[in-house]
């Protein structure tokens, strides 16, 4: 007796959702586990699901290699990558602890962290991935303290956050600012004031603004409200926007994250390529709908927060 297989859209955000956190051979041995489970169709959604697979599987293979040969090749996960920059012991290790939980060499000594670390992190829902970079030196740029390969890390984030000890000079900042200009490098940014549960004395924020051309925000790890504005300032500047999908009355419980501007047909493209050229119409409700349940085409803009079901 043969078994029909549940709708391919909903196998593939299965699959995703395995992969998330695994990263080289651990990745690459899931994905061969769940080809052994995908149906053996030749044609098809499911066809093209298993070609997938098989080419993820070759990629993880090559990362593999790549990250034994090279100890700063990060792979990316989650909708979009943000790095933690700063000087040693500037708190970036901390940060990454307090938002992720997992577990990381902290120190109250210069370059506890020795090559970039990653971890996942949910906010609203969607799944962010933080790196730290190890220390920037000056003179990062002519490779001080392996400054080129670290520099190079940073250039493949969406957005960085740089790290500045509240009990430090201002100017620590601004050196590293300085190196990561010099490369060539220009993300969406925010200066971060760390460690202000340790500096009794209170941070001068008008001095920091003064010196930096970037948005100002302070951040202790005992402090839940701090974090929480830590977040909602990175979720601001990455630039997506969360939308549900609909299926027959359901809604996902997990949000697709799609670049501000986006529409309905980018959505589709998002779940499938199969359902972005099929499909006609789509229904919205949330905050771009003038009704709920509104009929749109596929040129319509989404904003955060709507859900959205497709019509083929």
């Amino acid at each position: 007796r043969s078994t029909v297989p549940m709708p391919h859209r909903t196998q593939m955000q299965i699959i995703k959702r395995r992969l998330v956190g695994k990263v080289g051979k651990d990745r690459a041995n899931e994905l061969r586990l769940i080809l052994k489970e995908l149906p053996g169709y030749r044609s098809g959604p499911y066809a093209d699901i298993r070609k997938w697979v098989n080419e993820e599987i070759e990629r993880s293979s090559v990362r593999s290699k790549a990250v034994h040969r090279n100890s700063i090749a990060v792979v990316r996960q989650g909708a979009a990558q943000v790095a933690l920059v700063g000087k040693p012991n500037a708190g970036k290790s901390s940060i990454l602890h307090a938002l992720s939980g997992i577990q990381i060499a902290v120190g109250e000594y210069a370059f506890t962290t020795l090559r970039p670390m990653a971890a996942v992190v949910r906010i609203g829902g969607v799944q962010v991935q933080f790196v730290e970079i190890p220390g920037l030196l000056a003179g990062a740029n002519e490779g001080r303290g392996n400054g080129r390969a670290l520099l190079s890390v940073l250039r493949e984030a969406d957005a960085i956050v740089f790290c500045h000890d509240a009990a430090e000079p201002i100017t620590d900042f601004t050196e590293i600012q300085n190196e990561v200009e010099a490369a060539g490098i220009t993300k969406p940014s925010v200066l971060a004031i760390t460690k202000l549960d340790e500096h009794e004395e209170g941070f001068d924020f008008s001095a920091a603004k003064a010196v930096s051309n970037l948005p100002v925000i302070g951040v202790s790890i005992l402090d839940d409200d701090s974090l929480k504005m830590f977040q909602d300032t990175v979720w601001a500047m990455l630039g997506l926007v969360r939308v549900f999908t609909r299926h027959r009355g359901e809604i996902a419980p997990d949000p697709i994250a799609l670049r501000e501007g986006s529409t309905v047909h980018d959505l589709a493209e998002e779940l499938h390529k199969e359902l972005a050229a099929e499909f006609s119409s789509a229904k919205i409700w949330g905050p771009s709908a003038r009704f709920s349940g509104q009929q749109v085409g596929r040129d319509h803009l989404g904003q955060d927060g709507d859900v959205v079901e497709i019509l083929t």
